[in-house]
């Protein structure tokens, strides 16, 4: 007589995504969590001031949450959540465009962040929003050209280029500050 092995069903774990797209809370906050300070620093790259800031990224977990269900591709979580974030914080620009008091600039001016260094910091806040934008999606986030171009909708021809113009505005900058030998 033969037998026949006995098949074990192994079921497939269901990823954090997965859960989030059932409503599943805890599993939202884990991966909100882990993508904290990517929200941080994009956000603080757009925006200058904490508040608008911290609103951004309320309004993106807020909006991430809501819309997950139409998240079409799983692996790219990410790069949906920076484009939501990055909507949120124009949004925020353009409903601030009027006066700012000179006190706030002044303050503002003189704000240090918690990055490791300061001067590189200050001199990407230096740069134009496209050249800031695709500096720290690329070399504080990691995000390849290619997941830049789809955030942020531009050819990754462009990114290229502003990654380009970025690298040599920076060093302009770091030359002029002395810190930058030649």
């Amino acid at each position: 007589m033969q037998t026949i092995p006995f098949l074990k069903y192994k079921a497939k774990k269901e990823s954090n995504i997965d859960l989030m797209k059932k409503g599943n809370k805890e599993a939202f906050i884990k991966v909100i969590k882990q993508h904290e300070l990517t929200l941080y620093r994009v956000a603080k790259g757009i925006l200058k001031l904490e508040e608008d800031t911290e609103d951004a990224i309320q309004n993106t977990i807020i909006k991430a949450y809501e819309k997950i269900s139409t998240l079409k591709n799983d692996e790219y979580f990410k790069t949906w959540l920076i484009r939501i974030l990055i909507n949120e914080s124009n949004l925020i620009i353009r409903k601030n465009k009027k006066l700012v008091p000179i006190e706030e600039i002044e303050t503002e001016k003189y704000h240090i962040d918690s990055y490791e260094n300061i001067d590189i910091t200050r001199a990407i806040e230096g740069l134009s929003e496209n050249l800031r934008i695709v500096t720290l999606l690329f070399y504080y986030e990691d995000i390849s050209i290619k997941d830049i171009a789809k955030i942020l909708g531009i050819p990754e021809g462009t990114v290229r280029s502003r990654l380009t113009r970025a690298r040599k505005e920076l060093y302009e900058i770091m030359r002029e500050d002395g810190e930058v030998e030649l």
